[in-house]
């Protein structure tokens, strides 16, 4: 953040030769600006490059409002949030008014006064494009108050009549004049009360009890809502719809590489997770949302992945607390702590009742399986086959170490398996080394050439 302008009155401003612009053409500005420059106007956003994003750059040069339809966790808010970027680091308002109005376009009745009494010594304030996004959940008790406005009881017992249009207690969208107001899950807003936001999408004025208060209100109207809600929980009444210039369909990653950069980017992660087990995350989520025995319609959120990636590196790093390793890195074993608890993040299909934990099961060995396939491509498993078959058993667990497990692997005489390995995965301690090794003998597993006993205490046994 720069440090905001020194000015401080109307007459400076003017004399500094600031022009004013209204909200929607300061982001269609600054939008087409970063276009013609090479540069990223939306930051954390990945998978929307050929789909969403241009048709939200469209619907924002175009000047419209925006409601972004979507299942859950897809980065509709991330969307919303985003936009700020395309504001002016800092815009005068003049200080002390309710509204953060322009010194040029004061619209309230007191701050048109003071601007008429004061002239050039209007005082100015800066404020910071952060402050010009507001954010409301529609929960079902959301009132016009907290939308629009209300009589303030407070005001009138000081005297002022009830006809004073200075009486009234301005609500979220009034106050966020010369900003971005984003309304997540709109259908859940009763209709009545999105009644209520009619003559602010297009008259651009507020009705507050009889009031008619004409503010020529410079807001930008943004929503989220998933497509279910239209018909489960509630809808977005037809006039308010068309009111929206643009309706934009929002999607789950395409691409792997896309969904693997959603999770590094979202989670915060307590270990080490090497990227072959964010991988292994990802497809696992990937086969959840083309699964049959899954509820599609309710989706399989990015959130899974990303509580998945938490769980398994606060399995690492209590393993390595426990037990005193120097690295806390995660392993396959810890996948099946993130089978244990990220269940009910799922909605299944009726009828496959009892069966929840069985379906995540077969579908982690598919991703975990599809993983080893493409990491370990062009690798010779044949020497490690053979020493297995030859050799004791090899034992991992959740409370077995890495340098534990590296010690019980069979020795391969001269071959070079094991460097294979390590530099493939570009391991450079015993922890990550582990986590390569254990993947190749689960993926051995899983094609069936060596077997695998899993013991009540967690202990995995190969051989």
């Amino acid at each position: 953040m720069t440090q905001a302008p020194d000015i401080s009155t109307l007459g400076a401003l003017r004399a500094s030769g600031h022009e004013f612009k209204e909200v929607r053409q300061e982001i269609r500005d600054n939008l087409l600006s970063a276009l013609a420059e090479g540069r990223d106007p939306w930051p954390g956003l990945h998978g929307f490059e050929a789909t969403v994003i241009p048709q939200l750059e469209r619907a924002l040069i175009a000047g419209h409002d925006v409601v972004l339809l979507g299942e859950r966790g897809q980065g509709k808010t991330r969307i919303l949030r985003t936009m700020v970027g395309l504001f002016d680091e800092w815009t005068p308002v003049i200080d002390g008014s309710e509204l953060g109005e322009h010194p040029y376009a004061p619209i309230t009745p007191a701050s048109i006064r003071r601007a008429a009494e004061l002239g050039d010594d209007l005082p100015v304030a800066w404020r910071h494009r952060d402050e010009r996004y507001a954010e409301k959940l529609a929960t079902p008790d959301t009132s016009v108050a907290d939308l629009i406005g209300d009589v303030d009881p407070m005001k009138v017992a000081e005297g002022r009549s009830l006809g004073d249009p200075e009486t009234i207690h301005f609500g979220l969208i009034p106050r966020s004049h010369r900003g971005i107001v984003a309304i997540n899950e709109l259908p859940d807003l009763a209709e009545r009360i999105q009644v209520a936001m009619l003559n602010v999408m297009e008259e651009r004025d507020i009705q507050v009890r009889g009031y008619v208060l004409r503010l020529p209100l410079d807001v930008l109207v943004m929503a989220s809502a998933n497509p279910e809600d239209y018909t489960n929980r509630g809808r977005i009444i037809t006039p308010l719809k068309d009111r929206f210039g643009a309706e934009i369909r929002t999607h789950y990653p395409v691409e792997l590489e896309a969904e693997v950069a959603v999770i590094r980017q979202e989670s915060h992660l307590t270990a080490t997770v090497p990227d072959h087990l964010v991988e292994v995350l990802a497809r696992f989520t990937r086969a959840l949302r083309e699964s049959n025995a899954v509820d599609q319609r309710s989706g399989v959120s990015a959130r899974f992945a990303i509580a998945g990636a938490e769980t398994i590196a606060a399995a690492a790093l209590h393993r390595a607390t426990v037990r005193g390793e120097e690295h806390a890195v995660a392993r396959v074993v810890d996948l099946e702590t993130a089978v244990d608890v990220l269940g009910g993040k799922i909605e299944f299909e009726t009828g496959e009742e009892g069966r929840e934990h069985e379906i995540l099961q077969h579908l982690l060995r598919t991703a975990v399986a599809e993983t080893v396939r493409g990491r370990f491509r062009g690798i010779d498993f044949a020497v490690l086959i053979n020493a297995i078959e030859q050799g004791a058993p090899i034992t991992t667990g959740e409370q077995v170490t890495a340098r534990e497990l590296l010690e019980a692997l069979p020795p391969l005489g001269e071959s070079e398996f094991y460097d294979t390995v390590e530099k493939r995965f570009g391991a450079t301690n015993d922890g990550e080394r582990a986590s390569a090794i254990e993947l190749a003998l689960e993926g051995l597993y899983l094609a069936r050439k060596v077997a695998k006993d899993v013991g009540d205490d967690g202990e995995t046994v190969y051989g």
